[in-house]
Order: structure tokens, then sequence, then C-alpha cells
């Protein structure tokens, strides 16, 4: 039985994330089909990061931009997913060079008209350091009230520590921004430790929480949600095995779960599969899943 459970939110995708095999030989006609199957065939961290520059390294004027976010949208809405946050990697599109005002009114335009309703998200790369970071953050504040909700980081876990980042934090949420942070994925309970003392209000990822309980009963004290993603977790090798996923440990301690895809095209993946993941692998019941489809609207900014 597939999980029919609507509508949907989705709170943890990465729009660059979204473009597929069959998007990314629109971007670039000279690839061959084996050529790209070879770059999405990874199984740890490092090839999915190396895949993921592949594609961001195809995006190459505001129109490829502009022609993910519609494609992004059409699958969003074939889903049922009525609500997402998106997150658009700001820090690599200044890196490559782009006048990022250019590329965030392509995305507003393409998003006009289509049934989803998206708020965006703009992501800093840690490793780039603690003045790359203050400068998305200072970019991102330039679109509070058109569009863009909330600031975060992304990247390097072990090589940009969140403690780096509390002055860019600060900076955008009084800007009006609200905050989150990768943490806890391929670092240890301490990074989600870390972007919590700057101020993140939701953790992307943050299943290695489950290594700590005093950051359980932290999580649980002051209603931080996770954005969790199973399918994600499993192929960069962030849990070893499906099974071995803490999802469901998670939960049953009380923390706040939110289910979610990251980077769908490079995953092959979508939101219906991952809660059909929940139910079918980790036991979760309707009455469970319908909790979970309601902490994302809940939780969401």
């Amino acid at each position: 039985m597939i999980v029919t459970v609507t509508p949907l939110a989705e709170i943890h995708l990465h729009l660059e994330g979204t473009v597929d095999q069959e998007t990314i030989l629109l971007l670039d006609p000279n690839l061959t089909r084996e050529q790209v199957a070879q770059l999405w065939d990874f199984h740890d961290f490092t090839g999915f990061l190396d895949c993921f520059k592949f594609v961001a390294q195809r995006l190459n004027s505001p129109e490829d931009y502009a022609l993910i976010t519609r494609r992004m949208l059409d699958n969003l809405a074939a889903q049922g997913v009525t609500y997402a946050e998106v997150t658009v990697a700001a820090g690599v599109a200044l890196w490559r060079g782009f006048d990022f005002s250019d590329i965030w009114v392509a995305i507003r335009e393409a998003q006009e008209g289509s049934p989803v309703e998206i708020a965006w998200n703009l992501d800093a790369i840690r490793q780039f350091g603690p003045e790359h970071v203050m400068e998305i953050a200072r970019l991102a504040a330039n679109f509070v009230g058109d569009g863009a909700v909330s600031f975060g980081i992304g990247g390097d876990e072990l090589r940009g520590p969140a403690h780096l980042f509390g002055e860019a934090y600060a900076y955008a949420k009084d800007a009006g921004l609200r905050l989150t942070a990768h943490a806890g994925e391929t670092g240890p309970a301490d990074s989600v430790r870390q972007a919590l003392d700057i101020g993140a209000e939701r953790i992307g990822h943050g299943i290695r929480a489950i290594d700590d309980q005093e950051l359980i009963r932290r999580l649980v004290a002051e209603q931080i949600p996770l954005e969790v993603c199973i399918t994600s977790n499993v192929c960069t090798g962030a849990v070893p095995t499906l099974n071995a996923h803490p999802v469901r440990k998670l939960f049953d301690q009380g923390v706040i779960i939110t289910l979610n895809t990251d980077d769908p095209g490079i995953f092959q993946c979508d939101l219906r599969g991952e809660y059909e993941l929940a139910r079918t692998r980790f036991g979760f019941s309707e009455a469970e899943l319908s909790q979970i489809r309601q902490n994302a609207w809940d939780h969401r900014f």
C-alpha cells in the first residue's frame, strides 16, 4: 500500500539537488547518458558532493536556474506537495562569479503561477569561513519580504564548525530571517549542539543526535525539529544501511521529526517514497505519519 497523506509540505529541499539525469542532459547536451549514469552511481558523501558540484557547474545562466525551478515545481505538484521551503546555494553562485540578483529574479519569475507555494532559504558554504558566511547572510537580508524566509549553512561540518558563525546568524536574525543549519549529518552530535548554540531553529538532518542523550533531551525540551532525509543519508553513507537509520529511535524519544528528500534528483527519490519507507521499513503507523506530516506544516518558516 502506498501512503497517500495529503497535502504534503517539504522543508529540506535543495534546488540544485532537484536536477535529475534527464535535466542535466538538457543543461549540457554534450553529455552522454552513460557519463551521467556513472556520475550518479556514488556510494559516499564525497561522491555525492562531486555530483552536486557537477550539477552546479552546468547552471550557467539565470535561464538555467529558471528551467530547474519550473521542473522542480512540476515534480512537487505531481506528488501533491503544496508547500516547500527550498534552499538555493547562494554561496555556490557567488563562488562561480554570478550576480545572484539575476538568479533571484529568474527563480522568482519561474515560480509564478505554480500551485506550489515556495519559500526560499539562502545557504552559505561553511568551509569557506566566517567572512563568506556573513556575506551570504547580508545577501539573504536583501530578499526578506521578497520570498526569502531563512538562512543556513551547508557543506563540510568538520571543516566549518557552527560555532564560527554566531555573528552571521545574529545578523540574519536581526534582518528578519529564520535560522536553520545542516548539522549531525556526517558530523558528530556536537555539531548539532553548536548549531543550536548559534540560534538554529531547525536542524537539517541531525541524525547523530541519537548518540547524545543530553542533546536529545535538549531537542525535546526546546522543540527543535529535525529535517530528516532517510534516502539521502543512505546514499551518502551517513548511515551504513537503511536499517541503521535512527529515525524511529529519534521519534520514539520525543524528537520532532519531519520527512524530506534533500536532493531528490540526485538521490532518485520523492517525498511520498520517504513516507512509504517510514511506514514499511520503520513501522510508522498512519497516525504517526500524519503527525510527521503535520510537523512540517507546524514548523515551517
